[in-house]
Formats: structure tokens, C-alpha cells, sequence
């Protein structure tokens, strides 16, 4: 399934069951292993189970595949992989412990002007 109608498809199945703060990340420069992570907040360990089963049930209908689905017994963190795309469903207080955003997020490095006087050891 191509890689955009599956990230519409996963939004879509997070908005249905009134996801939080939902964010796509784009990895495909950090990470070979998936191209996209998404991220949204349930309030509770219901609804975020409930987040998980609509994201696996409308990939499922659509004919995508679904990999695995893990943390569904706790509730508190419940990730589904897609292949292309992770599905990180997550109640607030682990949300901003784990801070997932910023791990994934591709920040620029920072480079050091040279002040005049430095040298590079020529």
C-alpha cells in the first residue's frame, strides 16, 4: 500500500476515535527501518486501546497489512506497526516522559563559526 494512503488511512482511523494531539514524523532519513512515525494521545487506557483497534481495523479493511500491535493488556502505550509506518498511541503522562517527538524529529546540526585567529592546525 502506498505510504501516504496508509498514513491518511491510520490519521484517519485516530481522528474517528477523537485522538489528541495527533503528529507525523517523517523518519525516512533517520531510520531504514519505517517511514513514518505517528503519534496521538488517548485520555485514558480505554480509549487508547480503543485508538490501536481503529488504526489495525481500518488498515486491515483497506487491505493493508499489520505487523504486530504491542502494550494492548496495559493500555498506557500501545504501539502498531504497520511496516512502513509505527503507531505510537500513548496516555499523556507518557507521552511527555517519553518525548518521542523529540527523539524522532531531524534537527540540523549545528556548526561552528570560526573566529578569526582560530586555525585547523595548518
Amino acid at each position: 500500500m502506498d505510504i501516504r494512503k496508509l498514513q491518511k488511512l491510520a490519521v484517519a482511523a485516530l481522528e474517528d476515535i477523537k485522538a489528541k494531539d495527533i503528529e507525523v514524523i517523517n523518519t525516512s532519513k533517520l531510520s531504514a527501518m519505517f517511514d513514518r512515525v505517528i503519534i496521538a494521545t488517548g485520555d485514558s487506557n480505554r480509549q487508547v486501546k480503543a485508538l490501536a483497534k481503529s488504526v489495525h481495523d481500518k488498515v486491515k479493511e483497506a487491505g493493508g497489512t499489520i505487523i504486530g500491535i504491542e502494550g494492548e493488556d496495559a493500555g498506557e502505550w500501545v504501539l502498531v506497526d504497520l511496516g512502513d509506518i509505527v503507531v505510537h498511541v500513548m496516555q499523556p503522562a507518557i507521552r511527555s516522559y517519553y518525548n518521542l517527538e523529540e527523539l524522532w524529529k531531524l534537527v540540523p546540526k549545528r556548526t561552528r563559526k570560526k573566529a578569526a585567529g582560530d586555525s585547523d592546525g595548518e
